[in-house]
């Protein structure tokens, strides 16, 4: 699904946004497969044309073969010819109860990093479409390496 949404300046998203994006996330989290830990994840990933991508987690009995919600997402814009994004929404808990706010794991961070501007590039940790807090990519993932290190 595509949405028209007006950039608001810098590397921060508008409020109306991050509840179109929460709204996005909270519909996914039912569909995660977490039979294991019992710890449901979604997350809704604003390309920078305006396209959403969701995902959640899926767990696998070989624990290693899983895959994140955030990555999970990431991989289907990837896969539609997507590269550049503005923001992410991560939400998650126990059971899909949303109670806490939700970090994405270092393996997240770092293929978030292959495909945005840390400064620019928006993580929302959401509880809820009222209740969240802001990062930048670059906050949650300082010093971090990225393919310009590879150029030439």
């Amino acid at each position: 699904m595509k949405v028209d949404f007006e950039r608001s300046g810098g590397e921060r998203v508008s409020a109306a946004q991050v509840r179109e994006l929460v709204g996005r996330a909270e519909e996914q989290l039912s569909l995660a497969y977490a039979p294991y830990s019992g710890f449901c994840v979604a997350a809704a990933l604003l390309c920078e044309d305006g396209t959403i991508y969701t995902g959640c987690n899926v767990e696998n009995s070989s624990y290693p073969a899983g895959n994140c919600a955030e990555r999970t997402a990431v991989f289907k814009a990837v896969s539609d010819g997507k590269r550049e994004f503005s923001c992410i929404v991560i939400m998650g808990g126990p059971g899909g109860r949303v109670d806490a706010y939700c970090p994405p794991c270092g393996i997240c961070r770092q293929v978030l990093r292959e495909f945005c501007r840390p400064r620019e590039f928006s993580v929302i940790l959401a509880r809820s479409r009222e209740d969240y807090r802001m990062f930048s990519l670059e906050e949650l993932l300082p010093e971090s390496f990225g393919p310009e290190f590879l150029d030439g």
